[in-house]
């Protein structure tokens, strides 16, 4: 029979696939102990389910930004070849980023799978990091572009719709203070009483991300969390991220909130049972449009229940035979 991706065509036509979490660290043990995690997991769920992005922005101290990104240009080259390593630089108009870009791309561009660019502001922004990536001999190396302000959400459209550009990230703390304290500190947190999923500028951004991202096939990353002590918050975060703003990705800021948004970001069993079986029984009808379950189905319903079984898979869960057969190689 037939590979559903055969089948329907444009069921991944243009979509951009990557796991469901990007795991952050700055930190040289904690971006070690990342690294060692990753190879972990992957073994052990026989796919890779997070990025481990390296932080330069952030992890890098004030005054020692160039022994920091030689450092993590070390880590990415000493990690295993199946390894998904990225890399945060520092602002287009740090004084570190072109020194970022020379270090890290020159020397471990190959061993990226892409580069996050923090405080994308507009177009022109993103073209201007290129410009200095393509120069160090990485002109394929997709990048991510981290939105931070209002006036970046709104050019978030113009962003997500450029060629290199595989992902839009939502900056949530430099949002909230980029207003100036019209935002409550709340919204950084997960307070139910105006915190990142109930006040309107920032559902609003949220929105507005997601949206953009899914115009162009990109995929939308939702901000961090940070009460990362209490996995019941980080499930309840990403479940919300999820099921009711459309983001199909996630940031992890320490090794506990890993396994919380795999699991609010993966299918149930029920769903992954339901679509097996409309696949199953599309297949059998040469994916003709069928009635099943009291509900008439054709090419999108099958796409839709497609993209359930490859999110399943992308987040690890236990297939049935059946449908692991279809992402044998």
């Amino acid at each position: 029979m037939k590979h559903p991706q055969d089948v329907l065509q444009d069921a991944q036509a243009g979509l951009v696939s990557l796991p469901v979490c990007d795991h952050y660290s700055g930190v040289e043990q904690r971006m070690r102990k990342s690294l060692q995690l990753q190879a972990e997991m992957t073994q052990e769920l026989g796919v890779c389910v997070f990025d481990v992005t390296l932080d330069c922005e952030d992890g890098a101290p004030v005054g020692g930004e160039a022994d920091h990104a030689a450092l993590v240009t070390e880590l990415a080259l000493a990690a295993p070849p199946a390894a998904r390593v990225a890399v945060r630089v520092h602002p287009v108009d740090h004084p570190c980023f072109a020194d970022d870009i020379a270090q890290i791309v020159g020397k471990a561009g190959n061993r990226l799978t892409h580069l996050m660019l923090p405080k994308v502001e507009s177009v022109a922004d993103l073209e201007s990091a290129l410009k200095v990536i393509d120069a160090a001999g990485a002109k394929t190396l997709p990048v991510h572009a981290l939105i931070e302000s209002a006036a970046a959400v709104h050019r978030a459209f113009d962003i997500a719709g450029h060629s290199r550009v595989q992902s839009l990230s939502f900056g949530l703390m430099d949002f909230v203070s980029a207003h100036g304290g019209a935002i409550p500190a709340s919204a950084m947190g997960s307070d139910p009483n105006l915190g990142q999923f109930s006040h309107p500028l920032v559902l609003r951004a949220k929105l507005a991300i997601a949206s953009a991202c899914h115009a162009f096939g990109k995929v939308p990353s939702h901000s961090v969390v940070t009460e990362f002590s209490d996995p019941a918050v980080m499930q309840a975060a990403a479940r919300q991220a999820a099921h009711t703003l459309g983001f199909t990705r996630m940031w992890s800021i320490h090794p506990s909130q890993i396994r919380p948004i795999l699991q609010a970001m993966a299918p149930s069993e029920k769903d992954i049972t339901q679509a097996l079986a409309v696949l199953q029984a599309a297949q059998l009808a040469d994916w003709a449009p069928i009635s099943w379950g009291g509900q008439l189905h054709d090419r999108a319903s099958y796409r839709y229940f497609w993209h359930v079984l490859t999110r399943a898979h992308r987040t690890g869960q236990s297939l049935p035979s059946q449908a692991s057969a279809f992402f044998k190689p």
